[in-house]
């Protein structure tokens, strides 16, 4: 059976509030990075995410291994209390952030060189027009 689980981290990125998505789904880390500017409260955070949830652009997947079960429930619960008060981002999220920073920086430098050869096919028909006309006569 397939688990999909899901957890949002916020925290203070000076000047503005960060919230990161992480999704694990089939043993893969998919992670989308939100900023949200002003401090956000509970409401205005549970509001983005319904709203927003399939807007959310994630990163590619990364492999993840499998948490392990905990023992016991105080084990459990000193895990869970350890969990809220982590700060930042884990190491994973960002491998999958860089991942997709990387990828979206591929695309466009992809995309501005085939602008820039276009203009110059652009800029060379012209002046091969313009020789074409002076060698008329015209």
């Amino acid at each position: 059976m397939n688990e999909v689980t899901a957890k949002l981290t916020v925290f203070f990125e000076a000047p503005f509030w960060v919230g990161v998505f992480q999704r694990t789904e089939r043993g893969r880390l998919y992670v989308s990075k939100v900023t949200f500017g002003p401090e956000p409260t509970d409401p205005m955070v549970w509001e983005f995410l319904l709203r927003n949830w399939s807007k959310l652009r994630f990163s590619p997947g990364v492999g993840t291994k499998p948490p392990r079960e905990a023992a016991n429930p105080k084990r459990a619960r000193r895990l869970a209390q350890k969990q809220t008060q982590e700060v930042g981002v884990g190491t994973r999220s960002q491998q999958a952030l860089q991942l997709q920073r990387e990828r979206r920086k591929a695309g466009s430098q992809a995309e501005s060189r085939e602008q820039r050869q276009a203009e110059q096919d652009r800029l060379y028909q012209l002046k091969r027009e313009k020789r074409k006309q002076k060698h008329r006569g015209r």
